[in-house]
């Protein structure tokens, strides 16, 4: 076994020193929903335990050991998926403390599981405990998760992306600690207009982004907010308004962590225009009744709306989710 503490604080300093000769080979061994070897770093989705991905579920279900993001994943979860397990609250502890524990457990040949909530690849601050855990002689690899932006978006039952109102998609966080002023984007988002804004780990800061915003020439006030507390879970709570009044709203609810704040008119799924996809160009045919130009928007937007997810495009704190 690896020799304790300083073997693995110079693993944690080094983690952030990849290589950028190339990708990882095993990029091209193994797909995103394959079991592999080692530690799963496994996305529990928003909260639900039904929004598990059955990867997930398969793995936690066999697990000795759950390292998991403390009261951000949902204690039904871990009761329905996690009986038999050792659990291990990861709040509060940093990686010299965490990158052994999973270390040594893994040398021991327990099964040993790393739940994040949501999705890792938000917000998550997974591939430094990869990274770690890698120089350490242990490999791990991930399993995605439901973020919740999708699970607050079914619970609005709309969508981030609409035709004729919303193109585009910005996962973002407001300034603060870990975020400096001049790398705060939510105000450009927003002016763009076409825009579904996607604020995580900022439900502390509503009232000073939305004056922020306000601030700014170009947002309209009116634009419309929707934020919804703990998506899926059994208190889930949504509060809608405008930019101008939900600062207020949220303050009075009380809510200082957990909710994600959708900014824009896809917040409220009016006001769009109907699709290519299941109008005359998924027929091959123009608008006209005439044959569909290959050259023109219609048919590439069928086809990409048929063929993917059009919809897919932190370091955790003690506040906030890691998703």
């Amino acid at each position: 076994m690896t020799d304790g503490p300083t073997d693995s604080e110079s693993s944690v300093d080094a983690a952030g020193d990849r290589s950028e000769g190339g990708l990882d080979p095993r990029v091209r061994e193994h797909t995103a929903g394959e079991e592999q070897e080692g530690i799963p770093f496994i996305g529990a989705g928003p909260g639900d335990p039904g929004l598990l991905t059955l990867r997930g579920k398969e793995l936690v279900d066999e697990a000795d050991l759950v390292v998991h993001a403390g009261s951000l994943v949902s204690s039904a979860l871990l009761e329905e998926h996690c009986a038999d397990a050792e659990l291990v609250n990861s709040v509060g502890k940093d990686l010299e403390e965490l990158v052994p524990l999973m270390r040594d457990a893994h040398e021991e040949g327990r099964t040993v599981v790393r739940l994040h909530s949501g999705d890792p690849a938000v917000y998550g601050a997974a591939l430094e405990q990869i990274d770690a855990l890698e120089r350490e002689g242990v490999p791990a690899y991930v399993v995605p998760g439901v973020t919740s932006s999708f699970a607050a978006a079914a619970t609005l039952r709309t969508q981030l992306t609409l035709n004729g109102v919303a193109n585009h998609v910005a996962f973002t966080r407001p300034r603060g600690k870990t975020l400096d002023a001049e790398d705060d984007h939510i105000g450009e988002f927003v002016e763009m207009g076409d825009v579904t804004t996607c604020i995580y780990l900022g439900t502390h800061a509503v009232s000073d982004a939305m004056d922020r915003l306000l601030d700014r020439e170009g947002v309209d006030p009116e634009t419309p907010v929707a934020v919804v507390y703990h998506a899926s879970w059994d208190d889930e709570d949504v509060i809608t308004g405008t930019v101008a009044d939900i600062g207020g709203k949220v303050e009075a609810a009380g809510y200082r962590a957990s909710a994600m704040v959708l900014i824009g008119e896809a917040a409220t799924g009016a006001g769009y225009e109907r699709s290519y996809l299941y109008g005359d160009w998924a027929n091959g045919e123009s608008a006209n009744g005439g044959s569909a130009d290959a050259t023109s928007d219609g048919p590439s937007d069928a086809a990409d709306a048929g063929g993917a997810d059009a919809g897919d495009a932190a370091a955790p704190t003690n506040t906030e989710a890691d998703d």
